[in-house]
């Protein structure tokens, strides 16, 4: 802190702000921050509560201590040190008070920031182990020792990143240093430990393949995958620059490295891009987004929106509702232009509009000879049109999953409804397989009277 020059904090501040410009952004596209009500469907249970806030309250403790000390630095300035010849960020025991006050908030906000990754990171780590090692299709995440080790594991992170920082907050440079060095030797071995799942998994692939799992689920775990792999390499370059500058900091006698103005800012600058880039795949990974449902969501809305103009329209130019929604209405052109000779009748515009609505759309009485044998003409050829079209792929209704609607269309399944209907088929595979969209998603993927049973105090 106090060795750093102004122009770090200044590059946290923006590579932060920028991260949570990303999020914001992000959370709106995915589902315009529906994921984050206390009660967002019937699967918004403890779990999932504690990843959602745990991840989204991470990024806004880092932005502030960021923007906190990038302030504080460009306040205080620099100063000259005679002795050495040198211009230097002016040491804290040189800050106004109001500076120094605010020190030790900062700290434990980056504190507790870091310990609410660390869980993040944890739960991923131990999901994985979870998916790669699960051997039966019955085993359950919840009664897994993988879950206890994350709740333990969790618990513990928090507990002693927010410790570290009170029991040595007498000496601040000291308390900087083991921040620094406890938080990096967490996550550094958290990531360590991430290297066996990145080694198993495309074996793990492997043996999808051959319990004939689908090629949607394979593709998107291999997804996923190649996302952990990346954000693997940049977890390294977060946590071992803050590691070196920790070990430095808390020797007793000289520091090589904290009194280098080049490597120190060198370090913690690399250290602020990769803490960025390994919580923007974080945040992909937790809440992923279906481009293609979003692209027929927007399609669909366009359409009804279109329909109601279209009908709004004809309303104001014609108030007569039985020719409004005649059947033939808008449709009479374009079938007369396919086929000049066909003859199409317009009952409904015959009816006298003296009478109610309700008498009117539904007398028969009134048609002529000549309109009933052209209204056959006209559905013999519709008969006759439709069955040259039975090679056509089948067509999906719309279905409601959860509390959101899927919408239907033409073709083959969905990929929610076809990963039910792998889910049936492999026995031998877990069902989180078939059913994983995120780390965070499990409750989705128990049955109810297991996710009626799960509290925290069972385990």
């Amino acid at each position: 802190m106090a060795h750093t020059s102004p122009a770090t904090f200044l590059v946290w501040s923006v590579a932060s702000c920028m991260l949570g410009a990303f999020l914001v952004y992000h959370l709106w596209s995915f589902d315009r921050f529906k994921c984050l009500k206390w009660n967002h469907g019937p699967n918004s249970g403890p779990f999932k509560r504690i990843m959602i806030y745990s991840y989204v309250l991470s990024i806004p403790c880092i932005m502030a201590y960021s923007l906190g000390f990038a302030i504080i630095k460009y306040t205080e300035g620099w100063v000259y040190i005679p002795l050495a010849g040198a211009i230097v960020p002016k040491p804290y025991t040189e800050w106004h008070p109001s500076s120094r006050n605010a020190i030790l908030p900062l700290y434990l906000l980056f504190s507790l920031g870091w310990g609410l990754e660390m869980i993040t990171h944890l739960e991923e780590l131990c999901f994985w182990y979870f998916l790669v090692n699960s051997s039966s299709s019955q085993e359950n995440w919840f009664q897994s020792k993988y879950f206890r080790i994350w709740a333990s594991g969790s618990a513990f992170a928090l507990v002693y990143m927010l410790l570290t920082t009170i029991l040595t907050r007498s000496d601040h440079l000291r308390s900087e240093a083991v921040m620094f060095l406890a938080g990096s030797l967490g996550s550094f071995m958290l990531t360590v430990c991430f290297l066996p799942v990145l080694w198993k998994f495309p074996f793990f692939l492997k043996s999808l393949k051959r319990e004939n799992v689908d090629a949607t689920t394979v593709t998107r775990l291999t997804k996923f995958h190649e996302l952990n792999t990346i954000r693997v390499v940049f977890r390294f370059i977060f946590c071992c620059p803050l590691m070196i500058l920790g070990i430095d900091g808390v020797k007793p006698h000289e520091h090589r490295v904290n009194e280098n103005m080049f490597w120190t800012d060198f370090l913690a600058i690399v250290s602020a891009f990769g803490v960025v880039i390994s919580s923007g795949i974080t945040l992909t990974i937790f809440f992923p987004r279906d481009i293609g449902n979003e692209i027929a969501k927007r399609d669909a809305l366009k359409e009804r929106t279109r329909r109601r103009i279209m009908w709004s329209d004809r309303y104001c130019r014609n108030p007569n509702p039985a020719q409004i929604y005649s059947p033939f209405a808008g449709q009479t052109q374009e079938m007369r232009s396919h086929n000049p000779s066909l003859q199409i009748p317009t009952p409904i515009s015959n009816v006298s509009t003296d009478k109610p609505w309700n008498e009117a759309a539904t007398t028969v009485g009134e048609f002529s000879d000549s309109e009933i044998h052209s209204s056959t003409g006209l559905v013999a050829d519709l008969t006759k049109h439709c069955n040259s079209h039975r090679d056509l792929p089948p067509l999906r209704p719309n279905r409601r999953t959860g509390d959101d609607v899927e919408l239907g269309g033409i073709g083959n399944l969905t990929r929610m409804n076809l990963s039910r209907h792998n889910k049936n088929v492999s026995g031998r595979v877990n069902p989180v397989v078939h059913t994983y969209t995120s780390p965070i998603n499990f409750v989705s993927n128990i049955t109810s009277d297991a996710a009626s049973r799960f509290t925290f105090a069972r385990h």
